[in-house]
């Protein structure tokens, strides 16, 4: 079954149970997938590509705003709860993201296989483990790869 198909399945549930955070969080993914659809100089396919792409970014979004709502106390608990709530309902459709024990070893294994160094550019063994094909943490990714070429 597609994301799509599945989103829908959920918002046509989450109605019929009154089920607001799920409606609340398809119908956010929906609007960031139409505003992807007509983002000047699209001309791909509304596929599962489109919706991870979309979800991912959505995601990544949201944990900020939650993280700043926490830092503001119980004046911002209801929203991070809310957040939260979508945070943890779209990542279901997210590939699984490698472990710090798993990027840590792909980072060693990428500095290995480019020849790596404290001479080499960071950006240089950064851009490739990220095109390496495995589902990280950008920030995880910098850090480790910063810590390896110090050492």
């Amino acid at each position: 079954m597609s994301i799509e198909q599945q989103l829908r399945d959920d918002l046509i549930t989450a109605m019929k149970a009154r089920d607001s955070a799920t409606l609340n969080a398809v119908r956010s993914v929906r609007a960031e997938v139409d505003a992807a659809k007509s983002a000047p100089g699209f001309s791909g396919e509304v596929d599962d590509g489109l919706y991870v792409k979309t979800i991912a970014t959505y995601v990544k979004r949201i944990t900020k705003s939650k993280a700043e709502y926490d830092n503001i106390g119980e004046r911002g608990a209801d929203h991070s709860r809310k957040l939260a709530f979508e945070i943890e309902y779209l990542t279901r459709f997210l590939p699984e993201v490698l472990d710090e024990d798993a990027t840590r070893a792909l980072v060693e294994r990428v500095i290995a296989e480019i020849g790596a160094d404290a001479h080499t550019p960071v950006g240089r063994v950064i851009g490739a483990v990220m095109q390496s094909g495995e589902s990280v943490d950008g920030a995880l990714v910098n850090r480790l790869v910063n810590e390896a070429l110090v050492d």
